[in-house]
This record gives C-alpha cells, structure tokens and sequence, in this order.
C-alpha cells in the first residue's frame, strides 16, 4: 500500500528544467555523447576574489548559525547595492537573506497569499513561479504575450488579468526564458495600473539585472514607479551575476512588515543562509565588479551566436533577448515539419537524433516553444546548432556513444 501525501504536494510538479539537466547527466554517464543546454548556470567559475572570501570565512571559523535574515555587514551591501544601481533606499530591517532568490520568492507567496487568492504571473514565466502559488494555496494567473509584442505584457493585459481576488504580482525582468527586458517607459505604465489597486503586493525578480546588454540602462519597477514603495519587494541574488549558484544566497528589500513576515517564515523553515555564503556574497557586492562586466560581455556574444544560429534552422525562429542566458525559439513550424504533436516531443526528437538537450516551452506557460541556455562555451554551441540543424534536415540520428 502506498502512503498519501497532501493534496498540497499533489498540485505541483518537479521542475523540468532540473529533470532536463538530470537526464542529460544520466545520459553522459551511461556513455551517450550528449550536449546539456538545459541547465540556467553559469560555466565560469566563482571570480577567486569571492571564492577566497568564503574559504577565509572557514577558516576563521565563521561557521555557526547567523541571524535568520542574514548578518548585519551583508544587509549594508545590499542597501548600498540597492542605493547604487537602483535608486531604491531601505533600512536593515528591510532586508532579507535567504538561501537562494527562489526561496526569497517562496517566503513572499507565503506571506501574502491566503487560500483562493490570486498572483499574476506573466508568460512566458519561469516553471517555479506558478508552483510556487500554488504552494502557498493561491492560484497563479498567467496573460500570455506572444513574439509579436517581445514577450512582454501590456497595461490592458496587467488590468484585464486584475480581479477583486488578485494580492500578488510576480515581475521577472530580463526574462528567464525570454531574455526580454522591459524599458523604463513600459515598467512605469504597468506601475500606473498597479497604482489604481493599493491592495496588491509586488514582487520584482530582477535576478538577470548584471547580465543585460539592453540599448537603454537597466530598470526596475520601483525606480521607474516609486510611488510603489509601500508594496513592492525587490529581489536579486549573486546567483547568475557572480557564478555562485552552488552558494545558494538570494536577498530582498521591501516593506518591513512583509520582510518580517518572510523572515518568520524562514526562520520555521531553513532559517539563516549559510554563513559562508553570506560572507562571499559580501565580497561579491562590496567587490571590484570587472569580473561582471567580463563575464556579461562573453554573455553577449554567445546571445548573438545562438541567435543567428536559431533563426538559420528550418521551422524555427528566436525574438534576440536583452539578457540572461537563454535563447526562446518559436519551434511551432518545425515541429509541424517533423510530425511532432508538442514541443516536449520536438524536444525528445533534438535529444534522440542529436544529442541535444533543450527544455520544452510548454512548463514555461509558451507551447510551441524551446529554451536554450547558452551558458556554455562557444565551440558548445557551435557543435550544438550543427546537431540541430542535421536532424531537422532529416538527417539519421547524430548522438554517438562515447
């Protein structure tokens, strides 16, 4: 007999970006010549400078617990980060640090939502956003924008989603999957609408803000609306930025009595993040910030590559992105050509006959579709739109056992 579990853990599922990365790695060590590009991480490793401030923390023995929202010295870099790049102040007890800005994004649903309430999430979304609601009992509406609008809402869409229900918004720019950035003048006309509804709380995931090469300097919500101070959580982290995935330190800042809420939340969960990563993350922030700038501008590059690339292949075609790591390709042409029924099929054909592994649109709220992360190196790449472009030329299978 098998043992039920909630209905709560019923309503999600796991993560396909991680089941994509994991059977890549069941792939390889089974001797499969396999090309993973499913994984959003960055192939560099942690910039020395950062790496050594968190060897020097065990070394000095800083490895107890800290206080559940973080330690004191960490906050002031990111108020001064938050100061310096958005124009956006907060005092220390506006501030949390978490163990990653996922589990920064869980604390808000669960500090917001109550059961039946609404959170509207723009697609295409990042596959957690939605489970996440659900997680916290609430119920995740998700207005679509297409390639023909960049893959970004409009107000009417922001206002037409609105219903006495809604209680959070979710704002993920650049965009993981799409790449794509809202402007200033697009960000202060969704704040407009936001402004006529003072119940609703907001939360921007500006996690790709470094990784941008957009022809206007990078912008967030409350910069562009200020007037949204009262309600709005800003989020990053030194995840993507700095190559610190496997550090796991997320941060936020916004309203106290939501922050405390979150806090709480945490401290009856995981509690503090690791104390050696709040000590690197402290180096990363306070730090000489070249290794960004290189890192971004290899970023670029393979963005322009891959994007070339895409648009090259038959059936397929990929708006260009203002950041992140990731291409988005519209496949809904290719897959028509190869008798695919849906992308996760069209994704099984590229893995089957080319070794190359994507994460289908579908878990992005964007049927039809393919993401590509492109944190890899160029020759990767290279190799990985060959592949491609042999098997949707019909060509027999390319993926060989090493």
């Amino acid at each position: 007999m098998s043992l039920p579990v909630s209905r709560r853990a019923q309503r999600v599922k796991p993560s396909p970006t991680l089941a994509v990365t994991a059977r890549a790695a069941r792939l390889k060590a089974e001797g499969k010549d396999v090309i993973g590009l499913g994984a959003g991480e960055p192939d560099f490793d942690t910039p020395r400078h950062i790496a050594q401030a968190g060897a020097d923390a065990i070394a000095s023995g800083f490895t107890r617990y800290t206080n559940v929202e973080g330690i004191n010295e960490l906050k002031d870099a990111v108020i001064a980060k938050f100061d310096r790049d958005n124009g956006i102040r907060y005092e220390r007890n506006q501030i949390l640090i978490s163990s990653g800005a996922k589990q920064t994004i869980y604390n808000l649903c669960m500090a917001v939502l109550d059961p039946g309430d609404e959170a509207i999430i723009p697609a295409p979304y990042w596959v957690s956003y939605p489970d996440m609601v659900l997680l916290a009992d609430g119920l995740p509406v998700t207005p679509f924008a297409g390639a023909a609008q960049g893959y970004k809402i409009t107000p009417r869409q922001l206002a037409a989603a609105i219903t006495p229900k809604t209680r959070l918004v979710l704002l993920n720019s650049p965009c993981n999957p799409t790449g794509a950035a809202y402007t200033r003048a697009e960000l202060r006309a969704l704040g407009e609408v936001l402004l006529q509804h003072p119940r609703i709380v907001i939360g921007t995931d500006d996690m790709y803000e470094k990784i941008y090469w957009g022809t206007e300097p990078f912008c967030s919500l409350l910069t562009a609306t200020p007037e949204l101070y009262s309600r709005t959580v800003t989020i990053n982290g030194v995840s993507k930025a700095y190559a610190m995935t496997g550090w796991r330190l997320g941060y936020c800042g916004g309203p106290k009595e939501i922050v405390t809420a979150m806090a709480t939340i945490q401290g009856q969960s995981t509690s503090n993040a690791s104390s050696i990563s709040q000590k690197a993350a402290l180096a990363a922030l306070n730090g000489d910030q070249t290794c960004v700038e290189e890192m971004n501008r290899a970023f670029k590059a393979r963005h322009d590559f891959i994007v070339a690339g895409l648009n090259a292949l038959p059936g397929v075609s990929c708006v260009p992105g203002a950041g992140t790591f990731y291409a988005f390709a519209d496949v809904s042409r290719a897959m028509t050509a190869q008798g695919c029924r849906d992308d996760g099929e069209f994704a099984e054909l590229l893995l089957e006959r080319a070794g190359v592994a994507v994460v289908p649109g579908g878990p992005f709220g964007a049927p039809g579709h393919i993401r590509l992360s492109f944190a890899c190196s160029m020759q990767t790449l290279e190799k990985a739109l060959e592949r491609m472009s042999g098997a949707l030329a019909g060509g027999a299978a390319v993926a060989k056992t090493a």
